[in-house]
């Protein structure tokens, strides 16, 4: 359906792993409500609109990925628009507003919203609404939300705006009329509890009978008596408050059951990243002892006869399944138990109301149904809000139907945050706490993004290990709570290790240990692309290593490297390097003792660790942290990174790790060179800028 031209306005989105998308497809919805039409497209579309004769206004929703790349989607509009030769003027007929989806725990924060709003500004083109910035760290809809709710009168001023400019008057007061006035919108974007909300109501709705509903009117799912809130029962005011929903997404898919049989399509089909290789597991070790507070695993994989490459530092992703017991239990729910070999058929619904409906790229038009939910959706994802809108309709007990409105309403907003998206809580959850809803399968499709391949650094030198690639990992373990009864491994780890059981060595903490001599099963994985986590391309330059935990991992790949040229290059310069590792117990989690030999033949010429968890009699008590002995090592670090313009690499956790080392290298830079800490951080912002700072972290 072509928009109206009087009240059109150009809806892009860039996604990585779906919320741009929702977001921006939330936006459309909205949309007629105002009298407005957006004209919504991915931005990797770039056949279907065209910005340089663009004159509606432009509304753009982009997250980030990596460590502050655009998402793969947007890779092809952000070079196009970072050409050099284009002039100062190229957008200056356009109007356009911003929303960027990041998370501040990583450094370059939003930053593909960042670079895509810098360039436009550059090329002339105009804000109509100011930018965004939206923080998943804290929960995106604590911007998403008002943002959009602010949108709608801007996108009216900037459109009656260009009306009056083009000398068409009389069609502005025609858009104008059609649109209500909000006095809740905002031009600038301020997140306070007075922030007014849109009232959206359901298609066909009357009134406002459901959103209305009174305490007494409906039968809780949790005794009167329980004064805290919890996932299945709120509190007043939530409780006894009028609700303001979001409008019920358009069903858009049907699923047939097919009598036929066949073979489901292999699974490099699920990435577009190009050529998957499946290659078997020859050895796993576990480095951590049983009583270690974490199990740490290195596995190493024969790469040998592919044409898999790889640099010490780079990543890889590997494509992993969904949990066995949960995709059969998530069938039994769904009454599903006896259908889940079954061929599907998976097609778009035939008069959808869902504007550009295609069936999602990541579900095969022809599997079995168990392949779909194995392989191809991410059943644990946290629910969006729009997903349990959609569950409400299909929820029989009238007590539960309120709660869920309740969860994706903006007056239950800090108890969506609270008991759903920090309590990391599942679909599989939601059904357990509100058993009287049965989603459909279609549903499920429609909702549940895609399953996400894992990444990992590499652990190993191709140089030193020909045909072999290496990596360690911890098993995550996330414990039962209120929100979710059971406690689980982490979808990946648990899975690997699970598989590689038969290969764990009784021995342990030795990198030399062998494990079986067969392989226990193949795995398949693809590279990561535009990784700069590399060594420095003059062996003459020095370096710091910062990797406590599993962060050491990329580390040991780039020893292994540094060995191997230092005995077939006698004659090279090679320049100091500085390893600093860290874990709780000397006796049980220090990774990698291999890396004493590393030290004792030359090629680590510094090595600092340290045991946060382990007691000492000593006088003076030993550093517990990275930082601590970095601080200990002041004079040193700022001679390497100043005077001989070294490298620095920081590995491991975000949160607890890598912003304290960014915190002492500020306080060494401050000390060592006698400035204020504001000139130390644009000291620090500078090595980040010429790619000599070097993160690869996660949170």
């Amino acid at each position: 359906m072509c928009c109206d031209s009087k009240r059109r306005f150009l809806l892009l989105y860039a996604t990585q792993k779906g919320q741009a998308k929702a977001i921006a497809e939330e936006i459309w919805q909205q949309a007629g409500a105002h009298g407005l039409e957006a004209d919504i497209h991915c931005i990797s579309e770039m056949d279907k609109y065209n910005l340089e004769t663009e004159k509606d206004p432009v509304v753009i929703v982009i997250s980030t990925t990596g460590t502050g790349d655009p998402p793969d989607t947007a890779r092809k509009f952000v070079k196009k628009i970072q050409d050099k030769t284009l002039p100062p003027d190229h957008f200056a007929h356009l109007q356009y507003g911003l929303l960027g989806l990041g998370d501040s725990e990583y450094m370059f924060f939003c930053n593909g919203g960042r670079t895509v709003d810098r360039r436009l500004q550059e090329l002339g083109a105009q804000h109509f609404y100011d930018t965004g910035l939206a923080d998943d760290c804290v929960g995106l809809e604590l911007v998403v939300d008002p943002w959009i709710d602010g949108l709608w009168l801007a996108l009216k001023e900037a459109l009656q705006l260009q009306k009056e400019k083009e000398g068409m008057n009389s069609a502005v007061d025609a858009v104008s009329s059609s649109l209500s006035p909000a006095p809740h919108a905002v031009h600038e974007l301020k997140l306070s509890s007075e922030v007014q909300n849109l009232k959206l109501e359901d298609e066909g709705a009357r009134g406002s009978d459901v959103l209305s509903q009174k305490l007494d009117d409906i039968n809780l799912v949790a005794p009167a008596r329980d004064t805290e809130p919890s996932l299945v029962h709120s509190v007043p005011p939530v409780s006894q408050s009028a609700l303001n929903i979001p409008a019920l997404p358009p069903e858009y898919i049907e699923v047939q059951f097919q009598d036929t049989q066949g073979e489901n399509p292999h699974l490099s089909s699920l990435t577009s990243e190009g050529t998957t290789f499946e290659v078997p597991v020859t050895k796993a070790v576990q480095l951590t002892r049983e009583d270690a507070i974490k199990t740490a695993l290195l596995l190493e994989l024969d790469i040998a006869g592919t044409t898999f490459e790889y640099q010490p530092g780079d990543a890889f992703y590997v494509i992993c399944p969904n949990n066995v017991s949960e995709v059969e239990e998530l069938l039994h729910i769904l009454g599903l138990s006896e259908k889940g070999d079954d061929f599907v058929c998976v097609r778009v619904k035939q008069g959808t109301k869902k504007k550009g409906a295609s069936r999602p790229q990541h579900i095969p038009e022809r599997s079995t149904l168990k392949f779909i939910l194995t392989w191809c959706l991410e059943i644990r994802a946290v629910p969006k809000k729009a997903f349990l809108r959609a569950l409400v309709e299909c929820t029989s007990d009238a007590g539960e139907k309120r709660r869920l409105q309740e969860l994706c309403s903006r007056q239950g907003a800090s108890d969506y945050t609270c008991f759903i998206r920090d309590s990391n809580v599942c679909l599989l959850d939601l059904l357990h706490a509100f058993p009287s809803c049965k989603p459909s399968l279609s549903l499920l499709i429609e909702h549940l993004p895609k399953l996400q391949a894992r990444s990992y650094s590499v652990s190993s030198s191709n140089l030193y290990q020909p045909g072999r690639l290496c990596f360690v990992f911890n098993v995550v373990e996330f414990p039962a709570g209120p929100s979710r009864p059971v406690s689980r491994k982490g979808l990946c780890t648990g899975w690997l290790a699970e598989l590689v059981a038969p290969l764990l060595h009784p021995s342990k903490n030795s990198l030399d240990t062998k494990g079986e001599s067969s392989s226990t099963g193949k795995i398949s994985i693809f590279p990561r692309p535009n990784n700069a986590f590399h060594l420095p391309a003059d062996p003459s330059v020095p370096f710091i290593m910062v990797g406590p935990g599993t962060g050491i991992s990329p580390f040991i790949g780039f020893l292994q490297h540094r060995q191997k040229l230092r005995e077939q290059h006698t004659d090279w310069e090679f320049g100091e390097t500085w390893l600093f590792f860290g874990c709780r117990h000397q006796d049980r989690d220090y990774l990698f003792k291999q890396l004493r030999c590393f030290h004792e033949n030359g090629t680590l010429t510094h090595l600092k660790v340290c045991f946060s968890r382990d007691s000492s009699a000593a006088e003076v008590a030993p550093p517990k942290y990275v930082q601590d002995i970095l601080r200990l090592c002041a004079k040193e670090v700022a001679r390497v990174l100043l005077k001989e313009r070294g490298y620095f690499y920081v590995c491991g956790d975000k949160k607890h790790m890598a912003d304290d080392v960014s915190d002492a290298i500020v306080d060494i830079l401050s000390m060592e060179m006698e400035v204020d800490r504001l000139e130390a951080m644009k000291i620090l912002a500078m090595l980040r800028e010429t790619k000599r700072y070097l993160q690869d972290v996660w949170s």
